[in-house]
């Protein structure tokens, strides 16, 4: 099945990520309001990308981001190099009171019938000043980059998060490698940017140069201003919905080859039902559906985004490759923290049907 596009088969990196670093503060269970510790989760959508197909996948990966030169950018900085990402820093330094700053995320658990409550503090923040010019690109893309990966969190941030977005994109297919997006649009970053005009705009100019493209249908009229089909979802599993608006997405964005998504149920904080679904040039590919016990649900998206690009990356077909995503996501909802802490070798025996079974 062809896939629309040629992957390189050699590379200095097999994937480079651009976006923003944080930290995000966990305390489980205890909502931040009476919380008396918490845990800190080195994170950030397209960096998470990149550490789970290097540290799980065993791929040479990299960031692109801003680092400021203080502790907590040292912490962040030890992290990157934990999961094996190659850094490419955009240096600032901290004027000890106001910043620049690396950006901080609030997120406690939930549990049960009470929902995970975010939310942000990026004031000054320096992934937010990244603009063109900052990085080489040429020599950058000159050493041999296979795949580039960036996102709609990174593109809200500031006007010049998205030119910078524009031009590493750019960049990116000139060189010959293949450009993925993750829409993952958040109301609340959009909101102080203009809003949902604001990111179709932004995001519309950013899809132009995109082979791969993962999002549902949420954010695909939120995020593109995309028309979804005269339907509506059974429920959250529903693909109908989805695929009904891929015409209109590759009528409006041609280059598109690859539409990929999660799907889950939200029973409960801690019971879900998962699985994918994807559009392959023409081809409509499925995950199976699973039973989720979730400890930990942030980074899931980011887990099946990572397993479904290696599936690409290696050579599987879309079917192989959209259930390594789909197992890659589930299990990352067992781990605490935005990054994996699978191995391979659990991604393919659970793609493969494997069980919960004890492993002696």
């Amino acid at each position: 099945m062809s896939l629309g596009f040629n992957i390189p088969e050699k590379g200095s990196l097999d994937l480079l990520s651009l976006g923003a670093m944080v930290n995000r503060l966990d305390p489980g269970i205890i909502p931040f309001r009476k919380a008396t510790n918490f845990a800190v989760h080195v994170s950030g959508g397209e960096f998470n990308v990149a550490a789970n197909l290097s540290d799980c996948f065993k791929q040479r990966t990299g960031i692109a981001t801003a680092m400021v030169n203080y502790p907590i950018g040292d912490l962040i900085a030890e992290r990157v190099l934990a999961m094996g990402v190659r850094p490419l820093y955009k240096r600032f330094e901290h004027d000890g009171v106001r910043g620049p700053n690396m950006a901080t995320v609030y997120s406690d658990q939930g549990l049960g019938v009470r929902a995970p409550v975010v939310f942000y503090n990026r004031c000054n923040e320096a992934a937010a000043l990244m603009k063109p010019g900052d990085f080489d690109w040429k020599a950058i893309f000159g050493e041999g980059v296979r795949w580039f990966h960036s996102g709609g969190i990174f593109a809200s941030l500031s006007e010049t998060t998205a030119e910078l977005a524009i031009e590493a994109m750019k960049a990116a297919k000139a060189a010959g490698a293949i450009c993925s997006f993750d829409l993952n649009y958040r109301e609340k970053l959009w909101k102080p940017q203009g809003g949902m005009e604001r990111a179709h705009k932004v995001l519309g100019a950013i899809v132009e140069n995109v082979d791969v493209l993962v999002g549902n249908e949420e954010d695909l009229q939120k995020g593109l201003g995309v028309a979804g089909p005269e339907v509506t979802a059974k429920s959250k599993l529903d693909t109908s919905v989805f695929l009904g608006m891929i015409e209109n997405v590759v009528k409006k964005f041609p280059k598109v080859k690859v539409v990929a998504t999660t799907l889950r149920e939200v029973h409960t904080t801690n019971h879900h039902t998962w699985s994918a679904v994807a559009w392959v040039n023409g081809k409509a590919v499925y995950a199976p559906t699973c039973e989720l016990d979730v400890l930990d649900r942030v980074g899931g998206g980011d887990g099946f985004a990572a397993g479904f690009i290696y599936g690409l990356l290696n050579g599987n077909t879309p079917e192989e490759a959209i259930k390594l995503g789909w197992a890659h996501g589930a299990l990352m909802t067992t781990f605490p923290g935005d990054t994996t802490m699978a191995t391979l070798d659990q991604v393919k025996a659970f793609a493969s049907g494997g069980s919960a079974r004890i492993q002696r």
